[in-house]
């Protein structure tokens, strides 16, 4: 009998997974709370860019909790494994681990391009127990079936049509926004009715604190 996952949605890309009395919280950055970290054992992160990755907000989780421990690709490791001996893994596509008793396989490489004259970084994705799937700021369609997309609905990287294309291609059971901090409430029923109308698939989006069970 599979284990229920409950989902909270946290500002802007980060969200939270508990199992079992065990969390783990993927892209605590900047626009998230400050206390989105808090209780988990096991930190993810999709890439360098600080609405996705604070560096001073995972020092102090990691100090503060000894049995904490991160998973994220080379440009974020690199600046802080050193501090964290053990703690800190490197992981990149293809890769597969158990954190805080959740499976997780790694998809992705690079982040979307924003404009073809900023470099593009490295990104990767995380598929959760085969079911919740964030890609951090790309969309990488995983190439297996998933029930809940994280869908990053707005960002300077992407527009609605993007947006729209990507949920038919993974073709989840749901896509529930992220990335949203940046979106106005004026906006947000344009973006739900035509991801509603268009995207082949349930379409939520969650007030920050609100919980789902998967």
């Amino acid at each position: 009998m599979s284990t229920t996952i409950e989902l909270t949605k946290k500002r802007h890309a980060c969200i939270r997974l508990e199992k079992d009395g065990r969390r783990l919280v993927i892209d605590p950055g900047v626009f998230s709370e400050e206390d989105a970290h808090t209780g988990a054992e096991a930190l993810l992160v999709t890439h360098e860019h600080p609405d996705h990755f604070d560096e001073a907000r995972l020092r102090a989780a990691l100090e503060a909790g000894p049995a904490v421990e991160l998973w994220t690709l080379r440009s974020v490791a690199e600046r802080i494994a050193p501090a964290f001996p053990g703690r800190v893994h490197t992981v990149g596509h293809g890769d597969t681990f158990t954190a805080a008793g959740f499976e997780v396989q790694v998809h992705g490489e690079l982040h979307a391009v924003i404009h073809p004259d900023i470099p593009r970084v490295t990104n990767v994705g995380y598929l959760v127990d085969g079911t919740v799937f964030h890609p951090g700021d790309a969309l990488t369609v995983p190439g297996h079936p998933v029930e809940t997309l994280m869908l990053p609905v707005h960002a300077p990287w992407n527009k609605i049509s993007e947006v729209i294309d990507y949920v038919r291609e993974v073709g989840p059971r749901r896509a529930i926004d992220i990335h949203d901090a940046l979106l106005t409430e004026l906006a947000r029923p344009i973006y739900d009715n035509q991801i509603g109308a268009l995207g082949g698939a349930e379409h939520a989006r969650m007030t920050p604190g609100d919980s789902w069970r998967l």
